[in-house]
């Protein structure tokens, strides 16, 4: 598996996790939600990927996107 399916999956991850955290426990949960969407969002301009970066130091083969 890729860096870039890796960072992929481990967003969707989060953002369900996240939006059942502030559905089911408190509305602040949905903050964390709002944080991984802007750092997806950042990304797709710069490049830079803090998940991307760690994967990379463990040797995770790169992909496309974060190579």
């Amino acid at each position: 598996m890729s860096i870039d399916r890796i960072v992929l999956a481990f967003a969707g991850v989060v953002i369900l996790a996240s939006l059942a955290f502030g559905y089911f426990v408190h509305p602040y949960g949905f903050l964390l939600t709002a944080f991984v969407g802007l750092n997806l969002f950042q990304s797709a301009f710069t490049g830079f990927c803090p998940l991307a970066v760690i994967l990379k130091k463990l040797g995770v083969q790169p992909g496309q996107a974060f190579g």
